[in-house]
């Protein structure tokens, strides 16, 4: 029975761990790493395909530059043709062996469509809570008709997995809240 609870927990908490990096790449008109760090790139020839981390340090030189140094020069103009390509509207420079970018501050347009892009992430990871609730749920009727459990086991792990359910979404709800706040203070 707290296997069950347990597992279910797990889902619910890996569903806020992955919100919380999709959440990091929308970008809030300052130069993080997370905006740019997880672009694939047609490595070598297009013979690899890895991200941008994989291949290069990133870190912001200040609130508006993200600095990029490849590890090997080699995939530097790869780089560069992986930024350019994955619709971030960061235009990047290659300046002396490494990619420079300026992030420009958002228009207020920009930031009413990426406080959507945001509550639309919201959204999903709370179809995907509600969906671990039903797998949960499931798997408790399923205990109870086996007769494995009883009915007051089956009504309290009920009670308790939609608590879970409420606490998650309650914390996606917070990450939201964080996330256009920084959106629409800046």
């Amino acid at each position: 029975m707290d296997e069950l609870l347990n597992t279910a927990k797990q889902q619910m908490q890996k569903v806020i761990e992955v919100l919380k990096v999709d959440l990091s790449s929308v970008r809030a008109g300052k130069a993080t790493p997370a905006l740019v760090e997880n672009i694939v790139v047609n490595a070598y020839g297009g013979t690899t395909k890895l991200k941008v981390i994989e291949l290069a340090q990133v870190h912001a030189q200040d609130s508006q530059t993200l600095i990029i140094t490849p590890f090997d020069a080699t995939v530097l103009g790869e780089i560069n043709k992986a930024i350019q390509e994955s619709n971030t509207g960061f235009t990047p420079v290659i300046d002396a062996g490494i990619i420079r970018i300026s992030i420009p501050p958002l228009s207020e347009e920009r930031r009413q469509q990426l406080v959507a892009l945001v509550h639309q992430k919201l959204e999903g990871g709370k179809v995907q809570v509600r969906q671990q609730r039903h797998e949960a749920m499931n798997n408790v009727k399923k205990q109870f008709n086996d007769k494995a459990i009883s009915e007051d086991d089956m009504i309290r792990l009920e009670k308790e997995i939609q608590k879970d359910v409420d606490d998650t979404i309650s914390a996606i709800d917070t990450l939201g809240k964080q996330k256009q706040e920084e959106l629409m203070s800046l």
